[in-house]
């Protein structure tokens, strides 16, 4: 990994430091909008034609059948179960409470106004299906979806050949889903924004994906035609800031978690101590050629840095800049230090919390803002999964306690129809 000493660095250094390896996405956007277009056109069979060429679906039937909901149940081994259910017991039991309250208030006196949240009708999920199966963002969604009470969930993921891994079929089960098609990548995106006359699209998208997802998710979200999606997202990142005190074992552990994601993935150590991270080095050295997926680890830590710091705050100046997917503070005090926090997707406190702990089983959401968008974007929570409707109800003398503040208002911005709305009523 390349060593940088903040202090040594100007703004424009600085400023260099936060942005992400780059993915050009006109040229993604070049290969992806046909792709779209067609099956925007043409709906269901365009969609399948690109899963038969670029995933190799050769299932009979786009949908999962209840026989292999079954059969998944039965194949999948018991200790792979009971993690799942244990997971998903933590994730339910943290979601539930994001559930958000209705309000009433009487703004003055015969004006009544409320807000109140209704889910989302048609919730599509996307669940990738490349270098790893990942059963766990299936409860990161799907949870969320179900408290929330989303009357339709659809999940799409690609498929080689003609099964769904057995592990994301029972992960669906716990948390409802019945309608899972066997088609992902964009191809699976363009089905989900746009539908087609046999399946009906969703309202928005939720779930993570390669750059070519990443692309279709974002050109769908500014189509009129297409759908909402959850947040842009890109490749997974990570920020460790530690201490002199902290385990360097525990440090290169949680670096190259994030590292194995994927090479455009990035991951950040930021230290007041020059010797902890030679320390970190070392141990990075040591773990790296155990990883089965090694060459996949090493390219992303081509594209990570170590950052030299002389305060605690100033690391966490710079992780505000740089607004990081997950931040561990490997720290010995780090609820002292909470307050400081601003943009982060994720935040893992003090030693004994890896970011494993928050991808599967500690109750918080993995979905989160990736590429600096942790400046203006939430993880993905039971709102996620929800709009909120606000009702206003006037009495006679309500509105004439207001008919001025609105008939000025009118006049002044040129809109004589809404003034008359007003006076027609109290006439």
């Amino acid at each position: 990994m390349k060593r940088y000493i903040l202090n040594s660095l100007d703004s424009k250094g600085i400023s260099e430091l936060t942005k992400r390896p780059a993915i050009d996405f006109e040229k993604t956007y070049s290969v992806i909008k046909p792709i779209l277009n067609e099956i925007k056109k043409d709906g269901l069979p365009a969609a399948i034609k690109y899963a038969k060429l670029f995933d190799g679906f050769s299932s009979s039937s786009i949908y999962v059948t209840e026989s292999e909901f079954l059969e998944a149940e039965k194949s999948l081994d018991k200790k792979v179960r009971n993690a799942l259910e244990s997971a998903y017991s933590n994730i339910f039991t943290f979601h539930k409470e994001e559930v958000p309250n209705n309000f009433t208030k009487e703004t003055q006196p015969g004006i009544l106004c409320s807000r109140e949240f209704r889910p989302i009708e048609n919730a599509g999920l996307y669940i990738p299906g490349g270098n790893a199966v990942l059963p766990s963002t299936v409860l990161m969604l799907g949870i969320p979806a179900q408290i929330a009470g989303c009357p339709r969930v659809v999940l799409c993921t690609p498929v080689k050949g003609e099964q769904v891994n057995p592990a994301i079929l029972y992960a669906a089960r716990l948390c409802s889903i019945k309608e899972i098609i066997k088609i992902g990548g964009a191809q699976g995106i363009g089905l989900l924004a746009y539908g087609d006359r046999t399946f009906h699209k969703a309202d928005k998208i939720f779930g993570p994906g390669n750059q070519y997802v990443t692309a279709a998710k974002l050109l769908v979200s500014i189509d009129p035609s297409g759908c909402a999606i959850d947040m842009p997202a890109g490749p997974s990142e990570l920020l460790v800031i530690s201490d002199e005190y902290a385990n360097p074992s525990f440090i290169a552990a949680d670096l190259l978690s994030q590292a194995e994601h994927g090479a455009d993935s990035q991951v950040i150590y930021a230290t007041t101590s020059e010797e902890k991270a030679k320390e970190v080095e070392k141990e990075l050295d040591l773990q790296l050629p155990l990883l089965p997926g090694k060459n996949i680890a090493e390219g992303s830590l081509r594209n990570s840095f170590i950052l030299i710091t002389d305060t605690l705050h100033e690391a966490l100046r710079f992780s505000n800049l740089y607004a990081p997917e997950h931040l561990i503070m490997n720290v010995k005090q780090p609820a002292e230090l909470i307050n400081y926090i601003q943009n982060a997707g994720s935040v893992f406190l003090g030693e004994y919390s890896p970011e494993s702990a928050g991808d599967y089983a500690s109750g918080t959401n993995h979905s989160l803002p990736t590429s600096g968008f942790a400046r203006s974007f939430s993880g993905v929570s039971v709102e996620s999964f929800m709009k909120a409707i606000t009702f206003q109800s006037l009495t006679r003398e309500g509105l004439r306690n207001i008919s001025s503040t609105v008939e000025s208002l009118a006049v002044e911005e040129g809109l004589f129809a809404h003034k008359n709305a007003v006076t027609i009523r109290l006439k």
